[in-house]
């Protein structure tokens, strides 16, 4: 791999992150199913160095978590106040995430990047590490990441079967999928 961090001569600017045109889809599964939404990018930037992105950070909107899957309307809001509340993100107490790229290597062969970023919820930070596609088109910069956090590891414990024995049916998983996708312009 090749760290993109710490380039000689290097040109490096600032190009801020359109919330407009990026996005966040979660997906939480339990043992009888699962549910599938999104929640809203409210602001960031990334850091580019001789046109490759090489670092940046943005900011979740934790207050913008939306379900999609149930149609319900009833069902719908009972499950985004369960998600807001304390019992999970508490949206109330941390009405924000943080992602904040701290390391970008590019595989020599696969044509895209092995990412470590620092994730804040909760006001709690763990490192994560995904793989990426980053993409320069002119003057746009963009980034498609599928990644799957532990939220036990954010103290986000409700349903876990880490913390909670007897669920059965009512475990949820630990694991929430998301598929991030980033866009300056």
């Amino acid at each position: 791999m090749i760290c993109l961090s710490g380039i000689a001569n290097a040109e490096t600017k600032i190009v801020k992150i359109n919330p407009s045109k990026s996005t966040i889809e979660w997906t939480g599964k339990k043992v009888l199913g699962q549910h599938n939404g999104t929640v809203n990018i409210s602001e960031g930037f990334l850091q580019v160095t001789n046109n490759v992105i090489s670092g940046g950070s943005f900011i979740i909107d934790m207050t913008s978590i939306k379900d999609i899957d149930l149609k319900d309307e009833g069902y719908n809001q009972k499950l985004i106040g369960h998600l807001k509340s304390a019992d999970f993100f508490n949206a109330e107490k941390f009405p924000t995430a943080t992602v904040e790229l701290k390391k970008i290597e590019k595989y020599k062969t696969i044509g895209n990047y092995k990412i470590t970023a620092d994730v804040t919820i909760k006001g709690i930070t763990n490192p994560v590490v995904f793989d990426a596609d980053l993409n320069q088109t002119g003057n746009t910069y963009s980034g498609t990441a599928n990644i799957v956090i532990d939220r036990s590891k954010w103290d986000v414990r409700y349903g876990s079967s880490s913390f909670f024995d007897n669920l059965g049916d009512k475990t949820i998983s630990n694991d929430i999928q998301l598929t991030v996708k980033i866009e300056t312009n």
